[in-house]
């Protein structure tokens, strides 16, 4: 079976690891989405739950070039799939879309695709297949991604990448799929000590300890995931699926992940979120201001993985640059000589400018689109 998961732009690759990691599966990269077979519907579930990098997993019915008529294309292959393993007499379903671009209309192709569906079923099943646009059995998911269009099951049924725990919310909070891959970029594993000494609302330390500890980011919203009702599992396979509930005594003992804010006020933000996510025993919060960090720690982190003040109208890039300045002197400090930093900045050149007058130089980069503003992410190492 071939499946789609859907991602966030410029981190194809990490999603490609962490679902090799998660159900052994290797896979390729689409611009935005990656493509990988499996054998078990099972392991589409897994991801559902357990994936921290993904925001929509797909089981593919079809695949086809968008450059031709894509409503006579999606006609013929739709019209001619094997529906009935989905759709049973009493069930309901709903076609979404997501698209990249504006060449089509959602709503004319949601429309579309289900006259498709039920001209499918009473052509094959003598019988008319009900809709319903609210809670519906089955969501069927159209993606439209460059020249190809992507027609298959939702299995999660809404956007994974946003997170039940982020209630207390900073300003600048990263979404949980780019905080969890910034984590990844910088080399962060269970055996290793990570520090966000500009944590927010505790983003990036949370998805750290969600990573570490083995705990389903998706723990608490596991019944509202679309899978629950496909006709293709049992009470069996479920359970199963959800054998990984709270593990936090995988946690090895030796992880650490910390978080530092300037305002206490985040500090508690960050707590409560670490709470609400069901892994705060597993991290450390605190009022540190950067400039301290050479006091409290010694030449002990292995990672660091921040999101600094962003310039602004507040912030121009002078005083944006003593920020940076801080920040890569105190890392230099308490880095250690193998470790990490993987930095998200709207203003790479006054980054560059700073990190290279200490012990710093440029592992990768990679540009990131964020709503509607661009980022780059600094991969860092000590030369």
């Amino acid at each position: 079976m071939e499946a789609l998961g859907i991602v966030d732009k410029g981190f194809e690759d990490i999603a490609l690891m962490e679902i090799e990691e998660l159900i052994g599966a290797k896979g390729k990269q689409r611009k935005g989405c990656v493509l990988f077979e499996t054998k078990k519907t099972e392991d589409l579930a897994r991801l559902c739950y357990r994936s921290q990098s993904l925001n929509r997993v797909v089981l593919l019915i079809s695949k086809f070039n968008v450059n031709d008529n894509l409503l006579k294309k999606a006609k013929e292959e739709i019209e001619k799939a094997d529906l009935s393993k989905w759709l049973g007499k009493d069930t309901t379903f709903s076609v979404r879309c997501i698209k990249d671009n504006d060449d089509f209309s959602g709503q004319e192709i949601e429309s579309e695709f289900g006259e498709f569906i039920v001209n499918n079923i009473e052509k094959t099943q003598k019988r008319r297949q009900k809709a319903d646009l609210k809670n519906p059995d089955v969501q069927f998911l159209a993606y439209l991604n460059e020249d190809s269009c992507f027609f298959g099951v939702d299995f999660a049924g809404f956007d994974l990448g946003k997170r039940q725990y982020k209630i207390f919310m900073h300003s600048a909070s990263l979404r949980g799929t780019l905080a969890y891959s910034l984590m990844r970029l910088s080399g962060f594993s269970k055996e290793k000590k990570l520090l966000d000494p500009f944590c927010g609302s505790g983003t990036i330390p949370i998805e750290a300890a969600l990573f570490a500890s083995g705990f389903p980011v998706q723990y608490y919203t596991k019944e509202k995931l679309a899978f629950n009702k496909l006709k293709c599992f049992s009470k069996e396979d479920f359970k199963k699926i959800f054998k990984d509930g709270k593990n936090e005594d995988k946690h090895n003992g030796k992880t650490e992940v910390i978080g530092h804010d300037t305002a206490m006020k985040y500090v508690q933000y960050s707590k409560k979120n670490a709470k609400i996510a069901g892994i705060d025993k597993l991290m450390k919060f605190s009022r540190v201001s950067a400039e301290d960090l050479d006091i409290k720690y010694g030449t002990e982190i292995d990672c660091i993985a921040t999101q600094p003040p962003l310039m602004s109208k507040l912030l121009n890039r002078k005083d944006l640059e003593k920020v940076y300045k801080e920040l890569f002197y105190q890392a230099d400090f308490i880095l250690k000589k193998d470790g990490k930093m993987a930095v998200l900045t709207n203003d790479p050149e006054a980054m560059k400018s700073q990190y290279e007058q200490y012990n710093f130089r440029e592992d990768s980069s990679r540009a990131v689109a964020y709503g509607n503003n661009s980022f780059t992410i600094l991969v860092l190492r000590k030369k």
